[in-house]
């Protein structure tokens, strides 16, 4: 499961998070997102601040959720008690929790500090394209 941060990072540049990315298009990566976390690219995406990088992809916000959101399977969060440290994570961890996600895979220093939840762990773009041995292609 991506953190809106991960995704916002593979959807707009080519960095390493676009390689989950493709990684799911070739079958060997499952995503998982909520209604919650939807919004909350939506919102993002629509800022400003990704204005330049949206015309320079000659994309829309809209377009570029339209494509996450038929690329990820969308679960409903279950209810957690207060696990990270900004309570705004908890949706990421209770969608992962639905989602039965063996990784939570985020650049948020905050919620990597939780290290482990209910079944997965929460990591680093380069510690999910380890995990997943995609850092070979």
């Amino acid at each position: 499961m991506l953190d809106t941060n991960v995704v916002l990072s593979a959807l707009l540049w080519n960095g390493a998070p676009s390689r989950l990315l493709v990684a799911q298009q070739q079958g060997t990566l499952e995503l998982f997102t909520s209604e919650a976390l939807v919004e909350e690219l939506r919102d993002v995406l629509l800022r400003a601040k990704c204005a330049k990088r949206l015309l320079e992809g000659n994309s829309s916000a809209y377009q570029l959720l339209s494509l996450y959101v038929a690329a990820a399977s969308l679960v409903h969060p279950v209810s957690v008690p207060r696990t990270a440290p900004d309570p705004d994570d908890d949706v990421v961890i209770g969608t992962a929790l639905a989602a039965r996600a063996n990784l939570i895979v985020t650049g948020d220093k905050a919620l990597l500090s939780v290290g482990v939840y209910e079944g997965g762990r929460i990591v680093t773009v380069s510690e999910a394209l380890s995990a997943a041995a995609l850092n070979s292609s």
